[in-house]
């Protein structure tokens, strides 16, 4: 355990077993260095516990990255709550974390993330201050979209030479509450849509309400397009799906999109433009955190806008450089962690 916290350079680990409920949970904090750690709660299954320790360490410096691109006086954290085989009362679990985020005395804000909703941060409310994305404060994947969208057509523009997306073939990877979101606004921007999503119903909503085009989930990511959109859970690109790729870039709102950096690589030899997952997905997380601070939406609204100033600034820096977009967004988040 301390060899791998000291690999993954993670400034905590936090763990708690309450049999009562069957909670079982992990709160990974990459660092304090910017203020209060903040990232949402997972709540999956997993083969093990190690799984979920990794994927919390995983996921929090993301989340580090994230803030300190985004500009939010944050650091970056993740929880992960394996879900129990058998579960009697959902909401005791969420409140019993909602004691364990208090103990830790506002070093850990929690929010919503796979597999949780705003009813959870509700239960979790109960007992602590420390959480955002509460029924009252609002699901922040529709602000995730919104950097999502500013992303793709900064990334059109990087890529295609334009950020008109009149026509562009965009494939939605993923219909959740980001990627229908998503969805919504690239048709309303006129482009031409694939979809695809294990749950049928949402694909066929998406036909009947965009106009757009049902693609077997196995066969997304070989069909050809113009942007990729990857919305769903992460691990989607290893070296043999990026070998499959008939896009010109790939820009989505998953997290973790990139097996390894190496991957990265291969899609830049590829000529495929990447753009980095924590930098056009951090909508969700720029609204939670000036939500919670009480700012307004219009400040709200601006700091969204910068997601593709950002995404620019990456893509000049990997141009220049001959380099992948996210080893430069690597590089740039090192270089503003450690100048703290």
């Amino acid at each position: 355990m301390f060899a791998l916290m000291h690999t993954s350079r993670v400034e905590s680990l936090h763990l708690v077993v309450d049999p009562e409920t069957g909670l079982k949970a992990v709160i990974a904090i990459d660092n304090c260095r910017r203020g209060p750690a903040l990232g949402g709660c997972r709540y999956l299954s997993y083969p093990d516990e190690e799984s979920a320790i990794e994927d919390a360490i995983r996921l929090a410096r993301s989340m580090s990255y994230k803030a300190v691109l985004a500009g939010l006086p944050l650091g970056g954290g993740k929880a992960v709550i394996m879900r129990p085989a058998r579960l009697s009362n959902r909401a005791a679990l969420f409140e019993s974390f909602g004691r364990f985020i208090e103990s830790l005395n506002g070093r850990y804000i929690t929010a919503l993330d796979s597999g949780t909703s705003s009813v959870d941060m509700d239960c979790i409310a109960q007992h602590t201050q420390h959480v955002t994305s509460t029924s009252e404060s609002g699901d922040p994947s529709a602000h995730t979209a919104m950097g999502v969208f500013t992303g793709i057509r900064t990334t059109a523009m990087a890529r295609l030479g334009s950020d008109n997306l009149e026509g562009l073939r965009v494939a939605v990877q993923g219909l959740g509450n980001v990627g229908y979101a998503l969805a919504e606004q690239l048709h309303a921007a006129g482009a031409d849509l694939l979809v695809s999503d294990l749950d049928q119903g949402r694909v066929q909503l998406a036909m009947e309400q965009f106009g757009a085009h049902p693609i077997a989930c196995e066969a997304l990511l070989s069909t050809p397009c113009d942007i990729l959109a990857p919305c769903g859970l992460g691990g989607v690109f290893n070296s043999q799906t990026v070998a499959q790729l008939r896009c010109a870039a790939v820009a989505g709102g998953a997290s973790n999109q990139l097996s390894s950096l190496q991957v990265a690589d291969q899609l830049e030899t590829r000529g495929i433009l990447y753009a980095p997952d924590y930098v056009i997905n951090s909508g969700g997380l720029i609204y939670v955190a000036l939500q919670h601070q009480g700012e307004s939406p219009s400040t709200i609204t601006a700091c969204l806008s910068r997601i593709g100033q950002r995404l620019t600034e990456v893509y000049a820096h990997a141009q220049a450089e001959k380099r992948s977009p996210a080893r430069v967004a690597d590089m740039l988040a090192e270089q503003l962690l450690n100048a703290e």
